[in-house]
């Protein structure tokens, strides 16, 4: 439970930087409290989304994984923020990533943070 916690905390800090650092990636409400709710609500299904579909398309990408050298993980990056992005717009949330190459810069900031927080804060179990 609290390992989940970490994470959820550490997507929360990593998609806020983002959308601090890109104007493309917007976060809108009426207060500081709807804002944060809505970033911990969006981090959770990032994660879920990391969790469950991003293996998925890892596995089908592996070919152009050993091709690209690696490169492809950005795309696969972009490709889970821009489904966070639907998700939290299906559910009526106020997130949204505007484009593909915003998606992968976007993508890019949000692994390399959550990469810094996982060496901050080491996993226990």
């Amino acid at each position: 439970m609290m390992n989940l916690l970490v994470k959820t905390i550490a997507n929360a800090v990593a998609l806020a930087i983002a959308i601090w650092l890109l104007s493309d990636i917007t976060l809108t409400g009426d207060s500081t409290g709807k804002k944060a709710t809505t970033l911990i609500v969006v981090a959770l299904i990032f994660g879920l989304v990391n969790a469950v579909v991003k293996p998925i398309v890892q596995l089908l990408t592996l070919p152009l994984f050993v091709l690209t050298l690696g490169l492809i993980t950005l795309v696969v990056n972009a490709l889970m923020l821009l489904l966070t992005s639907w998700f939290a717009d299906k559910l009526d949330l106020s997130f949204h990533v505007d484009g593909f190459w915003t998606a992968v810069l976007g993508g890019l900031i949000v692994s390399v943070v959550s990469w810094a927080l996982s060496v901050a804060l080491p996993d226990k179990g």
